[in-house]
């Protein structure tokens, strides 16, 4: 599915997703990325829900978003409240859902002009 945003310089914008994939700008990435609404995409080491830990959502809070829009692969899938507290307990807010409708909810905020960080399961 593509996407085609505004011009948002400056931004992170998520331009396509494709199975197995997920372009951000012109670069494309076929693994779990951490996508800031500005700065470096960032690699997260994980590619299921099964997979995660505590430790996987920690980093977000160094980028100080005031929401994070966790895509859960495929099927659209929730993990344990505890993984993610320290979100919680930092104020930061967090929704899941499928990768392609994270993508797609994460464009319309950073062209709103939020601080949202998309963590997406490719």
């Amino acid at each position: 599915m593509k996407f085609q945003p505004d011009s948002l310089d400056g931004v992170n914008a998520i331009a396509r997703i494709e199975p197995g994939r997920v372009w951000v700008r012109q670069s494309s990435y076929e693994h779990s990325v951490i996508v800031p609404w500005q700065g470096a995409v960032q690699t997260w080491n994980a590619s299921l829900p099964t997979d995660l830990t505590a430790d996987h959502f920690a980093p977000l809070v160094a980028l100080a978003p005031e929401l994070v829009i966790f895509g859960s692969g495929a099927k659209h899938t929730f993990v344990s409240p505890a993984l993610y507290r320290t979100l919680i307990e930092h104020r930061i807010g967090i929704e899941t859902m499928d990768t392609p409708a994270a993508c797609r909810t994460y464009n319309v905020l950073v062209s709103e002009g939020r601080k949202v960080v998309a963590a997406l399961l490719v």
